[in-house]
């Protein structure tokens, strides 16, 4: 089945309408994390409206076993079935066992299981969007701003190496700035773990080391954020461009405030929406296709006010 025809089936699926008393166990990476609170709020929004439905939510705390050991409590106390924002997503086996093991509805949301490269289990399945597509448009509009510039130098600011996410989207801007006509040399690439404090601190090292770059290209807002704090602290922004993923209402705000150049709209809302919609369809008897992915939308100056609501 295309990837197109597996989307438009489980769009489809998930018009069914949810048994009474639909008990959902959602276990999330982390209560802290701006973008994933996004996430839960669609997941929690999605649930309030649809009859029948009630969540036991968890924070994992950015624990793989704290994560699967609630798992195994939601299996335990027998809900309906379990949605996961996976804290690694090369650490998902275990999870996906409990849950299959015990005939329990498993959906994967945001951050992508291992499984999705070697097939999906029946039973099981992932709403997100594909990271390709982040990095590949954040990396193309960070080409077009560096236009006309002679030698191009940019520096990279990393989620966590075990998440998929931040390893595809560096990928991304990566093959992008190595082509010939974008040519822009990586002088710099560090993680700093998805965090605004951590960005600022790794920023401000760099500009006290003396490293000199065109561009801060960072795998999410809340790092290009405490990049631009960096900047603003030292040399001041200047003519440096700084680009984020996600599009968050902090990443908005500076770029409206001129401190962010770049950023990529993540549909968070629309994720955790869709995840309750296939848990509830799966619970209730329908069949789900393994994937269903949500489009990345670029986002400048140009169109801010599109996405600012």
């Amino acid at each position: 089945m295309t990837r197109l025809t597996a989307s438009t089936a489980l769009c489809l699926s998930l018009a069914a309408p949810a048994w009474a008393d639909t008990q959902i166990g959602v276990t999330m990476t982390s209560f802290d994390n701006p973008f994933l609170t996004i996430l839960l709020d669609g997941i929690r929004s999605e649930a309030a409206k649809t009859e029948g439905v009630t969540l036991s939510v968890e924070d994992a705390q950015l624990d793989v076993a704290r994560q699967l050991n609630q798992v195994q409590n939601f299996v335990a106390n027998g809900v309906d079935a379990i949605i996961v924002n996976a804290v690694d997503g090369d650490s998902t086996a275990a999870i996906t066992a409990a849950a299959t093991g015990a005939g329990i509805p498993l959906i994967y949301v945001n951050h992508p299981p291992a499984e999705l490269e070697t097939g999906m289990s029946e039973g099981t399945g992932y709403v997100g969007s594909q990271e390709t597509d982040a990095g590949r448009l954040e990396a193309t509009a960070v080409c077009a701003a560096l236009k006309g510039r002679e030698n191009p130098k940019a520096v990279i600011l990393m989620g966590p190496l075990e998440n998929r996410a931040a390893l595809v989207r560096t990928r991304m801007v990566e093959e992008a700035f190595a082509r010939p006509d974008c040519a822009v040399e990586i002088v710099e690439k560090q993680v700093a773990n998805w965090n605004r404090v951590q960005a600022q601190d790794l920023v401000t090292s760099w500009m006290t080391a003396g490293l000199e770059f065109d561009a801060i290209v960072a795998n999410n807002d809340e790092m290009a954020i405490g990049a631009a704090q960096a900047l603003a602290a030292t040399t001041g922004k200047g003519d440096i461009v700084i680009a984020g993923i996600d599009a968050t209402a902090d990443g908005l705000a500076a770029m409206e405030a001129g401190q962010m150049d770049v950023t990529v709209y993540q549909n968070a809302t629309g994720q955790g929406g869709q995840a309750v919609k296939a848990a509830v369809a799966a619970a209730g008897g329908e069949t789900i296709e393994p994937e269903h992915w949500i489009p990345f939308e670029p986002v400048t100056p140009d169109n801010i006010a599109d996405y600012r609501k």
